[in-house]
């Protein structure tokens, strides 16, 4: 009824409504302020000592970082360079030379030379000098199964048997290998009102792989031959070895794969909206789970993420770069202690002897 009292009919409220309201609002300019009270727990410091797994810091400033370590205690980075060659040995020795106690690296695998005879003996000579350098890792990035090609055109197999000496050689040389291979399902979906992060890759169309040639499920198993082909190898699998979405299928292949390790890196979206699901995976492998970010390291980044993995809120804003994943929020896991310990330090100190 309207103010006087008289009934109106559905067509004519509707036609009231929308002469009122912002008719021309993009989605991109819609941000609505929730209309939840909820507890709020701003978690300045870490409840214990962190080592973040994965981040890339190859243009900061060491100083600038350290700061904000101090400030949310963090005892240790790991920085993944994106560099090869000299140029990736000149940055390991910049962030030893900054605070050796302080900063790790691991290294970016170099395909260059990947159609010469000699390419696996290359590699681990490169994998060597490395070492030398302080290197406490080697990263396999998604165009290895994606994008990388071999002399005739086809796409490189992540599990070629090849390559299978140079996997070897990483366990023989207690190198753990990080694997980031495919990416987010969304990624492999066209990019149209049904993809849930239409808007990131609206911005960013070419992180989508709608149309490649091999699907994400393959891109996995593919990887998973490799992991389970050299059980002596330690691997870790970034991004919730790329299955965040689906955490049932991701604990069947930890089951499988007793050498596989995960990191929860640029992963609170996905973790945090699910967050019973969530919790149980995290009690359950506790001992499998390596603390990462993948971004910019910022103060109120980390204490979204301490947030996130310590305290009970519901419905806050997770860590994530400047397009955000999707328009949800997520919810704290509140993870006892002994799990927090795990997960913040304790299982990446078995990945770094030289803190251990």
């Amino acid at each position: 009824m309207d103010s006087n009292g008289v009934e109106l009919n559905r067509d004519k409220f509707v036609e009231m409504v929308s002469a009122t309201a912002e008719v021309d609002l993009r989605l991109s300019d819609f941000h609505p302020d929730s209309c939840l009270q909820t507890p709020v727990h701003v978690v300045e410091r870490a409840r214990f000592p962190v080592i973040d797994y994965h981040n890339h810091l190859d243009s900061t400033d060491p100083r600038q970082v350290l700061s904000v370590m101090d400030q949310c205690g963090l005892e240790h980075v790991v920085n993944i360079t994106m560099q090869v060659g000299q140029k990736a040995l000149d940055i390991m020795d910049r962030f030893n030379a900054a605070a050796p106690d302080r900063f790790s690296t691991i290294g970016w695998m170099d395909w260059s030379g990947v159609d010469q005879a000699n390419f696996v003996q290359l590699t681990i000579d490169r994998l060597q000098r490395m070492i030398e350098h302080g290197a406490c890792g080697i990263k396999f990035w998604k165009d290895f199964g994606l994008t990388l090609r071999d002399t005739d055109g086809t796409l490189l197999r992540i599990d070629d048997d090849r390559f299978a000496p140079i996997f070897e050689a990483c366990g023989k040389l207690d190198l753990p290998v990080m694997f980031h291979t495919a990416d987010p399902s969304a990624f492999f979906e066209p990019i149209d009102a049904r993809n849930e992060r239409y808007e990131e890759l609206a911005a960013h169309p070419d992180w989508g792989f709608h149309h490649s040639t091999v699907s994400k499920r393959e891109l996995v198993e593919q990887r998973n031959r490799v992991i389970a082909r050299h059980p002596t190898t330690t691997f870790v699998g970034a991004h919730c070895a790329e299955s965040g979405e689906d955490l049932a299928y991701l604990s069947q292949q930890l089951e499988a794969l007793p050498n596989l390790l995960i990191d929860i890196s640029a992963r609170t979206p996905e973790l945090g909206r699910q967050p019973y699901t969530a919790r149980a995976f995290f009690l359950k492998y506790a001992d499998r789970i390596l603390f990462g970010t993948d971004l910019l390291p910022e103060v109120e980044m980390y204490r979204l993420y301490f947030r996130f993995l310590e305290t009970a809120d519901e419905y806050f804003e997770y860590p994530s770069h400047a397009s955000r994943q999707g328009r949800w929020n997520i919810y704290g896991l509140f993870l006892p202690e002994d799990v927090l310990r795990k997960v913040y330090r304790e299982n990446a100190l078995r990945l770094l002897p030289r803190l251990r």
